[in-house]
C-alpha cells in the first residue's frame, strides 16, 4: 500500500494549491500550526458552558479559532501591519477611532462613557454561533498585580459593576461572562480592553450597544493573499 503525502498546514482547509507557505503562516508557534493542520470539519466549537468553565478556571489560554478563521484572522493581520505598521494603529484609527494620546476623561474608570468603546471581537473564537463576543475598549487602565498579572480585586470589582450593569441587567447575569487576556496572550497589548460574551441576546441589544458595528470577519470572507 503507498502512503499519502501529509498535506502541509497552510494547505489545509483551502481548495487552491499553494506550493509554498505564504508569507503571513511563516513563523508560527507550534499551536497555531497544529490548529492549522485540522480540518475544519474537525473543529468543534465550545459550547456556553465551555466557555463558562475555561473563564471560570482561567484557562483562557484553551480558547482558539477555527482553523479556517485562524487562517483569515493570520492573514488578515498581515495585512494590516504591512499597510499600518501596527495592529494597533489601525484599531486607533479605523475601529475605536481615538486621537493619540488616548487619554481618559474621567478621573476614575468608568466614570465618562466617552471613556469606553464597545464593539464585536472582529476574529472571534470557535464557539457556539449563539455566543456574542465583544470587547470592550478603554481609555484608562484596568490596573493588574504584578505579582499575578490578574487584575487586582479593586479592578475586577470595578469591571464586575460595569458589566452587570451595562449587559446583564438586559441579557440576565447568567448568560454574562466577561475576561480580561493574561499580558502574554494579548494580541493587542498597547490598548486597554477586556473582553464579554453574552449567550444568545437580542441582536436589537447588541447592535444597539455596539453603534451598528459589523465584525471584520463578516466582511473579510475566502480571501487569499498572493505568495
Amino acid at each position: 500500500m503507498g502512503s499519502t503525502t501529509p498535506v502541509p498546514y497552510w494547505q489545509t482547509n483551502i481548495a487552491t494549491q499553494v506550493p509554498t507557505c505564504p508569507p503571513f503562516l511563516l513563523n508560527l508557534s507550534a499551536k497555531d500550526i497544529s490548529i492549522l493542520s485540522t480540518p475544519d470539519s474537525a473543529y468543534t466549537t465550545l459550547s456556553w458552558p465551555s466557555v463558562r468553565h475555561l473563564i471560570a478556571t482561567n484557562r483562557i489560554d484553551l480558547f482558539q479559532r477555527q482553523p479556517l478563521q485562524l487562517r483569515r484572522y493570520l492573514q488578515f493581520s498581515y495585512q494590516i501591519k504591512q499597510k499600518w505598521g501596527s495592529i494597533i494603529k489601525f484599531i486607533l484609527n479605523e475601529r475605536v477611532k481615538w486621537t493619540v494620546p488616548v487619554v481618559a476623561k474621567g478621573k476614575k474608570p468608568f466614570e465618562c462613557d466617552e471613556d469606553v468603546k464597545i464593539l464585536w471581537n472582529d476574529w472571534p473564537y470557535g464557539i457556539d454561533e449563539r455566543i456574542v463576543h465583544l470587547v470592550v475598549w478603554t481609555k484608562f487602565e484596568l490596573v493588574d498585580d504584578p505579582e499575578t498579572g490578574d487584575l487586582t480585586t479593586e479592578a475586577r470589582r470595578e469591571v464586575d459593576e460595569f458589566v452587570n450593569e451595562v449587559f446583564g441587567k438586559t441579557c440576565g447575569e447568567e448568560n454574562v461572562i466577561w475576561f480580561k487576556n493574561w499580558a502574554k496572550l494579548k494580541s493587542v497589548s498597547a490598548l486597554e480592553h477586556f473582553h464579554v460574551m453574552l449567550f444568545d441576546p437580542d441582536p436589537a441589544f447588541v447592535e444597539k450597544i455596539t453603534n451598528g458595528d459589523v465584525p471584520l470577519s463578516r466582511r473579510v470572507v475566502n480571501q487569499e493573499v498572493k505568495a
